[in-house]
């Protein structure tokens, strides 16, 4: 069974990514996702994706998720790679039934795909994406690990995230730091198409 963008509900945001300055733009973050956030992060800065991830109850979801894909091993090697992981709020966007259709082992090939979506070989900070998105233009593309693309664009301070299937994503909270790249969380799950 192969994932369609009917299966999953649409949502549309932006990446909340403002400028600190006039020349060099930073990410913003939603203040209370960062506060309920930190304590995690800061204690996992060290370990990898895949321990950072595991630290933080927001990231409950996709911990299970990347564990029925197998790909805990693969996100705890030595990378760098950039996640843009959904939180458990994100997830629950997703309709129930195919959610829980996506963790079982029939599903594996869809859910690794959907994952991997997620993740971009490299380290791209916050102010890399932006700094990306001003040379390429006003897009940036981000290929994405799985094979796909992302777009990012600037809509005034704001980052826009749009996958293939057209729905956009926001970023709650950049640049959490991890030993083999960084994770920038988001409200949505991209859809590879």
């Amino acid at each position: 069974m192969r994932i369609s963008p009917k299966m999953i509900l649409t949502t549309t945001a932006v990446i909340a990514l403002a400028a600190c300055s006039t020349e060099a733009p930073q990410a913003a973050v939603d203040e209370g996702a960062a506060d309920a956030m930190m304590d995690s992060a800061t204690t996992a800065e060290a370990g990898t994706i895949v321990d950072v991830a595991v630290g933080n109850a927001d990231f409950s979801t996709l911990v299970t998720a990347v564990t029925a894909a197998d790909l805990a091993t693969t996100l705890a090697s030595e990378g760098p790679f950039t996640v843009f992981a959904p939180t458990n709020d994100a997830f629950a966007k997703v309709d129930a039934d195919t959610l829980s259709a996506l963790l079982t082992p029939e599903m594996k090939a869809d859910l690794t795909a959907l994952l991997t979506y997620h993740v971009v070989a490299g380290e791209l900070k916050a102010a890399d994406v932006v700094k990306a998105i001003t040379d390429g233009g006003g897009i940036a593309t981000l290929t994405t690990v799985q094979g796909g693309e992302l777009k990012a664009m600037l809509d005034g301070d704001s980052v826009i995230l749009e996958d293939a299937a057209g729905g956009k994503s926001t970023v709650i909270m950049t640049d959490v730091e991890a030993s083999n790249g960084v994770i920038h969380a988001i409200d949505t799950v991209v859809m590879p198409g």
